[in-house]
């Protein structure tokens, strides 16, 4: 695959996971600055990663939380917490991921992700 078909298919699957809307205003907002940056992660975070056929991207949705929730990324983390429903993660999952980051990424990880997440659910329950 080319790189404009890579982009393509990332723009797609980026879409997919993370909604129309957040890709529309990153998009509308990009800058000489950042045009480049976006036009990477969306050829391989998005086109050469999120569509590999090795994981269903429900995996891949839990795997990126966690590591999302052990390197403290907290804007991260709540994108892709509203965007696993997307790829058909349950908030019961979520909360079982979360315990386990207490142990494997630490406590206070796992409580900053727990607050994260019940500001990020509350947001989608009020139609945010």
């Amino acid at each position: 695959m080319d790189e404009r078909e890579r982009y393509g298919k990332g723009l797609e699957v980026r879409r997919a996971v993370l909604g129309d809307a957040h890709v529309d205003r990153t998009l509308k907002t990009k800058t000489p600055f950042n045009d480049e940056f976006q036009d990477l992660i969306t050829r391989y975070a998005w086109g050469e990663i999120w569509t590999r056929p090795g994981l269903p991207k429900h995996t891949r949705s839990i795997a990126t939380l966690a590591m999302l929730v052990a390197l403290n990324r907290p804007d991260e983390l709540k994108l892709h917490l509203r965007a696993s429903a997307n790829n058909g993660v349950t908030r019961d999952e979520i909360k079982e991921l979360l315990m386990q980051c207490a142990i494997y990424c630490g406590v206070p990880a796992a409580n900053a992700a727990f607050h994260m997440a019940k500001e990020v659910f509350a947001d989608m329950d009020a139609g945010k």
